[in-house]
């Protein structure tokens, strides 16, 4: 690196010049942001001892920026924390690495992608100027009090954040259209693309397992159209989220999102609760009702437990869908509707056929686009980040702080199996969260069913022969998995009938 000297001058308009007294541009290195040529070779040298000292003490900052991310950043941080120190701590061995060795073009290529990745992760720009700022400010903290930091040498660290941010801000920007106009058909032409991307937080959903990633794809491509969509997936998985993340990729996620649960009102209301109605149009209806369709008009109409829908009312709801309009109670006309259907159930739609709980007609309608939610059994990589995501939410919203959570207590809750699903997860955070005394939550502070799944799969795992039983479910398992969910296809996978598959689903718990 040459031993010029530069300045900075904001221009009229308020971008960044650089004014060089003896670099023409032909002299800068076309890999490197010529930004970086701001600093000299003195500045470089003058910061060294505090990258030697942020080298030593990474384990510590790192939690100590990503506590400090929490307090300003709030509940609404778009990173969680396993995340947090994949990216952040990445780009800190990287950047430490290359200036110490004054290799500019290496510090660039690590920061360039460092923005590209929080864009694709979709991480506010604010969000990531607060983040960059935090760092300035537990870099200092490693420094020892003696000697003491010159005057110099706070200028030259400024400097460096200075230029560092422009650089980011060039990469996180020049991602955006790529990432904002990408096809979902594009990526799912190129399986190697597919097949590595990883969302740890999308669109308010926690985890980035394979089963995850190919949900969010799957989500993408059902929201570009305004078809019926049907979310199938055990109690407590997160359907309603996954009906929300549908509304927020549409074209128009500003238009309403209007959620109702089929089970929580009684059957003879749920009809004018959907269609509205006119004043007078029974005893009691002083006033003239909307109805959630009309209120939803233009957006998404989110239908939670379709199977608790009356037989009678699932006729009337698939006309509506039909003629994409509405007859409210006490109308004798038809009045247009432009609404996305979004309809969910924790039931499996063939049993629920069988048991006359949903209409075939009805069902055939729904099943152009069918979701499935993984359980979180089929998804144990996520329970980490899912414990930590809880942990995070509960340290924002209540007056105690706990800094994390024990290995110990990770270990055991990786072990459980979690019939609850990610319900059951933030139930266990909370109450670990309450009750627990230490400053982390440990194994101790966690149910008993949790504490002794760990036991339990350990000695499962001395036995030198699995059964028979475990090894059918876990073949079965594996199946629906590698079938996402097709429950057909995992019969021809198994070379064994629907029929038989159904009863194993229902033997081994796999719904």
């Amino acid at each position: 690196m040459s031993n010029r000297t530069a300045v900075l001058l904001p221009s009229p308009a308020g971008a960044i010049a650089t004014q060089l007294e003896s670099v023409s541009p032909s002299d800068a290195n076309p890999d490197a942001a010529p930004y970086l040529y701001l600093l000299r070779d003195r500045e470089l040298g003058a910061l060294k001892r505090l990258f030697e000292a942020v080298a030593k003490s990474r384990e510590r900052l790192i939690s100590r920026w990503h506590e400090l991310y929490v307090q300003y950043c709030g509940a609404s941080r778009s990173l969680a924390e396993p995340e947090f120190h994949q990216i952040f701590g990445a780009e800190l061995d990287g950047t430490i690495h290359a200036l110490l060795a004054e290799d500019m073009v290496g510090f660039t290529a690590v920061v360039r992608n460092s923005g590209e990745t929080l864009r694709s992760r979709e991480t506010p720009f604010s969000e990531l100027v607060v983040s960059m700022h935090l760092f300035e400010e537990i870099a200092l903290e490693a420094f020892p009090a003696v000697p003491p930091l010159m005057l110099h040498t706070y200028q030259a660290l400024d400097k460096l954040a200075h230029c560092k941010i422009i650089v980011l801000a060039d990469a996180y920007f020049r991602a955006h259209n790529p990432f904002a106009h990408s096809s979902v058909a594009h990526i799912e032409s190129k399986p190697e693309v597919a097949a590595t991307e990883s969302r740890a937080n999308f669109k308010g959903i926690v985890g980035s397992s394979p089963a995850m990633n190919r949900l969010y794809r799957k989500i993408e491509a059902a929201a570009r159209t305004r078809g019926t969509v049907l979310i199938i997936g055990e109690s407590g998985t997160g359907k309603e989220l996954v009906a929300r993340a549908l509304h927020e990729c549409s074209p128009n996620p500003e238009a309403p999102f209007v959620p109702l649960n089929c089970a929580a009102l009684p059957r003879d209301l749920t009809e004018s609760e959907l269609f509205g109605y006119r004043r007078g149009a029974f005893s009691g209806a002083r006033e003239g009702y909307l109805g959630l369709f009309r209120a939803a008009d233009g957006g998404t109409l989110f239908l939670d437990d379709i199977t608790e829908m009356s037989l009678e009312l699932q006729a009337k709801l698939l006309r509506a869908i039909q003629e994409r309009s509405v007859r409210p109670v006490g109308y004798t006309i038809e009045i247009p509707v432009d609404v996305k259907i979004v309809a969910s159930t924790n039931q499996d739609p063939h049993h629920a056929l069988e048991a006359g709980r949903l209409r075939a007609d009805l069902y055939y309608r729904l099943q152009a686009n069918v979701l499935r939610v993984p359980s979180v059994r089929e998804r144990a990589g996520d329970v980490a980040p899912l414990a930590s995501h809880f942990l995070n939410l509960f340290n924002s919203k209540m007056e105690r702080r706990m800094i994390g959570i024990g290995k110990d207590a990770i270990a055991a809750m990786s072990a459980y199996s979690w019939p609850g699903n990610v319900r059951e997860i933030a139930n266990v955070i909370e109450s670990a969260f309450t009750f627990g005394r230490g400053p982390a939550i440990e194994a101790t502070d966690l149910p008993s069913s949790v504490q002794t799944a760990i036991d339990a799969r350990g000695e499962s795992n001395t036995s030198s022969v699995p059964t028979y039983a475990e090894v059918e479910r876990e073949l079965i398992a594996r199946a629906l998995a590698t079938s996402d969910g097709n429950r057909s296809e995992a019969a021809k996978l198994l070379e064994i009938s629907r029929k038989k598959l159904y009863d194993k689903i229902a033997k081994y718990r796999l719904e």
